[in-house]
């Protein structure tokens, strides 16, 4: 499999951190070092990359990685990449260092600058989608997805311990600005009475309508998960204010979940996940792939083009959706 042109491949994270991140980290070290490669691990994303942040790394620079949450290698939002005299920086310190390939781990903005950067300087690239917003197109779940999910359910299921003994609704936000997942998954596993994300605006008086039908059915609290990006023109505090105000026979309280989804140590799922994917990537590479993610699908690693990775739109499942009316009754 060993490719005569891979000698030296580089691995950075971008953007927001994600559970797994380590473990995938870990994955492409050891791969490398298994195919008898050298890795540079960039600290800081293409900050540091610009920045000449780079060390070489072998198996033992990343034991007991796997289990932590976060990214050793650290993440950073870079303007300066952003210009073509940014990239050119970073490609002099690719060439200092004669780095073959990139190995990005992170999401589509993270992609959109590896295929800058391939496209001005032809450097081959290979994307590892990382963030627990799962919104990525070419995969079905993307690095740290599930531990975020496994956190909310947690957080939920004590919220709902309070809102049982005091006869509450609770509106619980969630990640996802533009993307519903979390809320989606996390308020069918936690039981939520409603779910509120970006792809589906229920409108303020069906939302009223379905907070008074579970009441007349006999539920004494409620859950309302909330996506932060739903589209309902007010935030989670305005909507509390809103259900309030109209029904004013419930006490009701906002809890905002916050960073603590980014965190943690990362499930089981992630790391095995990682860790193929991180194997998968510096396979890719040997094997003359360029430009593509990796992404799971139908329980195999699969190749897209970055490019259809960044431009496609991953999908909400109406499925779910269709479940999550039938089991709020």
């Amino acid at each position: 499999m060993k490719s005569n042109k891979i000698k030296k491949i580089a691995v950075l994270t971008s953007g927001g951190d994600a559970p797994g991140m380590n473990a995938a980290i870990r994955a492409v070290v050891r791969a490398c070092t298994y195919y008898e490669i050298a890795c540079y691990g960039v600290f800081r994303g293409f900050q540091g990359l610009i920045e000449d942040d780079l060390e070489e790394m072998g198996p033992r620079d990343v034991k007991y990685i796997i289990s932590k949450g976060g990214t050793i290698l650290k993440s950073a939002r870079s303007k300066e990449f952003m210009t073509v005299e940014g990239r050119k920086k970073a490609y002099k310190n690719i060439q200092k260092y004669q780095i073959d390939a990139l190995i990005i781990i992170g999401g589509d903005g993270s992609f959109t600058g590896g295929m800058m950067l391939s496209k001005e300087f032809n450097i081959p690239v290979i994307g590892i989608p990382g963030t627990i917003d799962n919104d990525i197109y070419g995969t079905s779940h993307t690095i740290g997805y599930d531990t975020a999910l496994n956190t909310v359910i947690d957080a939920v299921d004590k919220i709902r311990d309070t809102a049982t003994s005091h006869k509450r609704i609770f509106f619980v936000e969630v990640m996802g600005r533009d993307a519903g997942f979390i809320a989606l998954n996390s308020g069918i596993g936690a039981g939520a009475e409603e779910i509120l994300i970006p792809e589906e605006n229920i409108g303020l008086p069906k939302l009223l309508e379905k907070l008074k039908r579970s009441k007349a059915s006999g539920k004494s609290s409620c859950i309302v998960i909330v996506a932060e990006g739903e589209k309902s023109g007010k935030n989670v505090f305005e909507l509390s204010d809103y259900v309030e105000e109209h029904l004013p026979e419930y006490d009701v309280r906002v809890s905002v979940i916050g960073h603590i989804q980014r965190g943690g140590s990362p499930s089981c799922f992630d790391r095995v996940l990682a860790s193929r994917s991180g194997v998968a990537a510096v396979e890719a590479l040997l094997k003359g792939e360029e430009n593509v993610m990796i992404g799971l699908q139908n329980d195999l690693m699969a190749y897209t083009p970055l490019e259809k990775a960044v431009k496609g739109e991953a999908k909400i499942d109406d499925e779910l959706i269709r479940i999550s009316d039938i089991l709020s009754i």
